[in-house]
């Protein structure tokens, strides 16, 4: 098996502990007895711990009976909040230039079309061609 390497270390821990309570056994009672005082005084020293940061939200969106959401605190959370605003908008810039840059191309198709065709412009604003043309599709 291919163990990470804190898995390997609790192993080996747990088979020390083993080994040593399995030897404890056979120790003469002063000897437990000195054991357990040096592991009291051991214990007596030790560090206090550093203690776990915990984060408390303390502003509150309207309506929302009581959740809280932080407002950001830092350069790093104010940049997190920006950065995917800021991508938003490009985006939303993006697809509005590609729109108009489509519709543009569609109206240059048609007056290609028009241009091109053998009846003059003038054509298809006089209203006896829309009639014929109206008669021509019945």
């Amino acid at each position: 098996m291919n163990y990470s390497k804190e898995l390997q270390d609790l192993d080996f821990a747990y088979k020390v502990r083993r080994a040593l309570n399995e030897s404890a056994e056979g120790l003469p009672a002063p000897t437990l007895d000195r054991l357990a005082q040096a592991r009291k005084t051991a214990m007596a020293r030790k560090k206090p711990d550093g203690g776990v940061k915990v984060h408390v939200f303390s502003g509150i969106l309207a309506g929302s009976n009581g959740f809280s959401f932080p407002g950001p605190s830092t350069w790093t959370g104010r940049l997190g909040l920006i950065i995917p605003l800021l991508a938003l908008v490009a985006g939303l810039a993006g697809i509005y230039q590609h729109e108009k840059e489509q519709r543009i191309t569609e109206l240059a198709d048609i007056d290609t079309a028009v241009l091109v065709d053998e009846l003059p412009p003038a054509a298809y604003v006089d209203t006896g061609f829309t009639a014929y043309l109206n008669k021509a599709e019945e």
